[in-house]
């Protein structure tokens, strides 16, 4: 940690706990990776009919084996937040009791009226939403994971950038997805559509049991770039040939690492900053500013709460 010692104990502390992080979702990442030969029979699932091609047939470039694709999930990959529908499958079977949904949602708010992440606030949000997985199996919540893909999530996959994925995994090239949402649900939508893995927000285990604390911090901003540098150091990949999607200016220090990013989807901080430097940019959406669906990432693992909250809401004006 020497290189950082010139910033302030603050700034440090919190660029240690991304590293950390990112450092975290890496191992996890390769541990769960889908196993190499069921990854190249999903490969060659036919696409869907309604994708769009890549609009660059040159690239990626096949056979190059140091080369790989790292996609965000929420509004990129998938219309809506994974958390979110993830919490609509964890209060649909009880996991969430109604005097805790005050809080949550108070606290959702708050990241979504200050437009800022203040740490306590942050902490007290990760707290909360851990608190609900604290004593519960990782085997359990994988195979409700399972059940909430196909329930919320599996017709909400934009086919325009499953095709891109595709044409990594086409030439050869290990595709994986970057998210703050927790590795376990990651690595089930990863599984499901064919790709490598995925890098996630890590929270701790013991016994396979979960602890209700996490390994550094949401895989959110800087920590996505963390963990890719860490997973691409542990693969032998060459960052100048891999590939980077997202929708958010967020993740613009992921982008900024890899030799091609693109804007998919893109909100306007990252569309201003795409266009300024001349990355490429994908809009699959219905109109150029079409509304995003579901909560941002922005908020990390307490973005559960702001999900779950949102699900009752819409339950109780269905009944």
């Amino acid at each position: 940690m020497a290189a950082l010692g010139w910033l302030t104990p603050r700034r440090r502390s919190a660029t240690a706990r991304s590293v950390l992080a990112g450092e975290a979702a890496a191992e996890a990442a390769r541990k769960t990776s889908v196993a190499e030969d069921e990854s190249a029979l999903l490969a060659k699932a036919p696409a869907d009919a309604d994708a769009t091609p890549p609009e660059e047939p040159a690239f990626p470039v096949a056979g190059d084996d140091r080369a790989a694709a790292f996609f965000d999930l929420d509004n990129t990959v998938m219309q809506g937040a994974a958390i979110f529908h993830f919490g609509r499958g964890l209060y649909k079977r009880k996991f969430f009791e109604r005097r805790e949904l005050t809080r949550f949602a108070w606290q959702q708010a708050w990241f979504r009226l200050a437009g800022v992440e203040d740490p306590e606030h942050m902490q007290d949000a990760r707290d909360s939403a851990l608190s609900i997985v604290k004593g519960h199996r990782v085997s359990e919540l994988m195979s409700i994971g399972e059940e909430i893909y196909d329930e919320y999530m599996a017709d909400r996959i934009w086919p325009g950038t499953r095709a891109l994925a595709q044409a990594h995994l086409d030439a050869g090239q290990k595709v994986w997805l970057v998210t703050a949402a927790p590795v376990e649900t990651a690595t089930i939508i990863a599984r499901r559509l064919g790709l490598t893995g995925a890098l996630g927000t890590v929270a701790e285990s013991v016994d396979g049991v979960y602890t209700g604390r996490l390994v550094g911090e949401p895989l959110h901003g800087p920590a996505k770039a963390e963990a890719v540098r860490a997973l691409a150091a542990a693969e032998g990949l060459d960052l100048e040939r891999c590939a980077a999607y997202s929708d958010s200016h967020n993740d613009i220090p992921m982008l900024s690492l890899v030799g091609h990013p693109y804007a998919i989807n893109p909100d306007t901080k990252l569309r201003k900053h795409a266009r300024a430097r001349d990355w490429r940019l994908r809009d699959y959406r219905t109109g150029r500013k079409a509304a995003k669906v579901g909560i941002p990432a922005a908020a990390g693992v307490g973005a559960l709460a702001g999900g779950t909250a949102a699900a009752v809401a819409l339950h109780r004006r269905r009944r």
